[in-house]
């Protein structure tokens, strides 16, 4: 039994494990779930993940290899980023876009004043991680040669904004050019698999409701 990941390529989560296990020739089996008919609700699935989310992995750990590194400092470092990342920039574009667009997969009726203030933390998020984890011109956060887990985890979500329009995305990163060379670095540092898994977000944008 090999490693298996269980995914669902619209999560931002599930899109940064994918491209590190293949970015890292981390063989695994990609379990595919469907948020849209509910299956990361499901009995079998509570045996494998009791919070109903996705990513989950089983059989076997995830090496990290160097981009993960074993440096107790860098670690850490990477560890706030992460942290921080769920308590703002995700929490902002996780809120602006399904209040505009995603939530209708799952039933979810959009709402323009819940949609305008994940808008004001998503902004402001962004702002963030300019100026402290992208100053100086730095290629990768925190200076790192080469794209870790948090760029991973972090240019993820911001490619969710694809989900809204391409106009639209274009309005929010129009005044953050260091954000949008970041995306661009870590892209280059992962092809073929960050644009492959990347695909999908055409897919359920068409699907989706129309934007506010």
């Amino acid at each position: 039994m090999g490693l298996k990941v269980y995914a669902a390529r619209i999560s931002e989560p599930s899109r940064a494990v994918i491209i590190f296990c293949r970015a890292n020739d981390v063989e695994f089996e990609e379990v595919v779930i469907d948020l849209s008919k509910g299956q990361h609700k499901t009995t079998e699935y509570a045996k494998i993940n009791p919070m109903g989310q996705v990513p989950a992995i089983t059989d076997g750990e995830l090496n990290l290899y160097e981009r993960y590194p074993n440096e107790p400092t860098q670690r850490a470092k990477i560890d706030v980023i992460l942290d921080w990342h769920h308590s703002n920039l995700r929490r902002g574009a996780l809120t602006y876009i399904f209040n505009t667009t995603l939530g209708s997969i799952v039933g979810a009726r959009p709402n323009a004043e819940i949609a305008q203030k994940g808008k004001k933390i998503l902004c402001s998020s962004l702002a963030k991680i300019e100026n402290l984890w992208l100053k100086d011109g730095l290629k990768f956060l925190l200076g790192n040669s080469q794209p870790s887990i948090a760029d991973l985890s972090l240019s993820c979500q911001v490619m969710q904004l694809q989900a809204v329009g391409e106009k639209e995305a274009e309005r929010i990163l129009e005044q953050h050019q260091k954000i949008r060379d970041w995306v661009e670095n870590v892209k280059k540092a992962t092809e073929p698999h960050f644009s492959e898994v990347h695909e999908v977000l055409e897919y359920w944008k068409n699907k989706a409701s129309p934007k506010l």
